[in-house]
């Protein structure tokens, strides 16, 4: 008789465990999941058609590809996962795992988000055009304004819509990543100098600590005087980590012979006008996307070594650059068969 009680307790606790896996089947989870996104060829079309289209100057013929990356989102509050879609995430070194709140903060509304993912993407190739013209010699005029101002933020009541920003700091407003680094710089308020209304001003504002960047709460839009017209058509696609594709692709448009010798590329990277490039998100799940749309050679920004180092998928070669011109040379010396092997890795950048 003892056996079949144990027996039978040990399908009971079968059936507890099953009914309690069962119900995480269902139980919302606090997270949402980051998975590889499209991707588009900066040298090619989408739907919407050529992805970068030049007027006024001679182009060229291209050969290759110059990819950007997106991530896209699984789960949103509306319809957040399960624990089940967690767990499966868990174990896909594809894709990454972050709180509901840092994705969808409580205190910024889904409009504002959207907003802002278009003014960066707006801004994002208006500096990528600045870069690539500089990187080619051509002359290029800026003008920063202030497109809107987040309500209840640090920068309400005194900063307004179409101020033009001259200064930050004492430093010189060229674009909107020179005045996020003018602000991040210093300690305490931060000083604008603007023209409002034809009229000089100078105001401060105390910047609010969001995560470990320092805001003011406005969003900065840059307005370029090109000498001829460069137009990027990427719909639905926000946010400012396409930036470096965007400014490579320019180049290479604008330059005689093709700059990838048939590579096929991939990259991520802000761009500032001047041409520094910067930090992004998600870039173990864009390096998973580019070798999933075929991509050899991969261009990470040297901020991001410490989260490629040990993530790199197999088959994909990844340079690490810190400027514009680093990322041509990379192109350019593995287009030449050059000394690939002395080019920057993420291996070889400090802290990474």
């Amino acid at each position: 008789m003892r056996p079949r009680r144990v027996r039978r307790a040990g399908w009971v606790a079968l059936g507890v465990t099953g009914l309690a896996s069962l119900s995480l089947a269902f139980v919302p989870s606090p997270y949402v999941v980051e998975v590889p996104g499209p991707t588009f060829d900066t040298l090619g079309a989408t739907d919407a058609g050529e992805l970068i289209e030049i007027e006024g100057a001679e182009t060229f013929p291209t050969e290759g590809e110059l990819r950007l990356l997106t991530v896209s989102l699984l789960g949103n509050p509306e319809r957040p996962l399960t624990w089940v879609d967690v767990a499966r995430a868990y174990v896909d070194p594809s894709r990454a795992i972050i709180p509901m709140e840092a994705a969808f903060p409580p205190s910024v509304s889904v409009e504002d988000q959207n907003e802002a993912g278009r003014i960066e993407m707006r801004n994002s190739q208006s500096a990528a055009v600045a870069a690539a013209l500089l990187h080619l010699g051509e002359p290029v005029e800026s003008d920063v304004r202030v497109a809107g101002v987040i309500e209840g933020s640090p920068a309400e009541g005194i900063l307004e819509e179409d101020d033009r920003i001259l200064r930050v700091n004492g430093d010189t407003a060229y674009d909107v990543y020179s005045i996020r680094a003018s602000i991040a710089a210093a300690e305490g308020a931060s000083t604008f100098e603007i023209e409002r209304d034809g009229e000089p001003r100078t105001v401060e504002v105390m910047p609010a600590m969001e995560g470990e960047q320092r805001i003011v709460g406005i969003y900065p839009a840059n307005e370029f005087a090109f000498p001829f017209e460069v137009d990027i058509e990427l719909p639905n696609v926000g946010g400012p980590s396409a930036g470096m594709m965007f400014a490579l692709g320019i180049i290479d448009e604008l330059t005689p012979g093709a700059m990838t010798a048939g590579t096929s590329w991939a990259g991520t990277g802000t761009i500032a006008a001047l041409g520094e490039v910067g930090a992004i998100g998600g870039i173990v799940q864009k390096m998973h996307g580019a070798v999933d749309a075929g991509a050899t050679h991969f261009l990470a920004p040297a901020a991001n070594c410490a989260e490629v180092v040990g993530h790199v998928p197999e088959g994909l070669t990844v340079f690490a650059v810190s400027t514009l011109d680093e990322a041509v040379t990379a192109i350019e010396t593995v287009a030449e068969q050059g000394d690939a092997g002395a080019l920057p890795t993420c291996e070889a950048v400090p802290g990474s």
